[in-house]
């Protein structure tokens, strides 16, 4: 399947959730927010939210600062 991920094709195999998704991009404990075709998904879905062909993902890092 093919999804567009931050703006570039990505292809992927199988059956995949958001979860899978950021565990193979080594982004797993890290404070990002996942948004698919344009909405918020929350962090308790990221298990159970699969993702189909076509879908618009964006990652965004939360970065801290003062």
């Amino acid at each position: 399947m093919q999804i567009q991920l931050n703006g570039e094709m990505t292809a992927l195999n199988g059956d995949v959730t958001i979860h899978d998704l950021i565990e193979s991009l080594g982004l797993a404990g890290r404070r990002i927010a996942v948004e698919v075709n344009e909405e918020i998904v929350p962090r308790s879905q990221h298990v159970d939210t699969r993702l189909a062909d076509g879908d618009c993902v964006e990652i965004v890092h939360a970065i801290g600062g003062g």
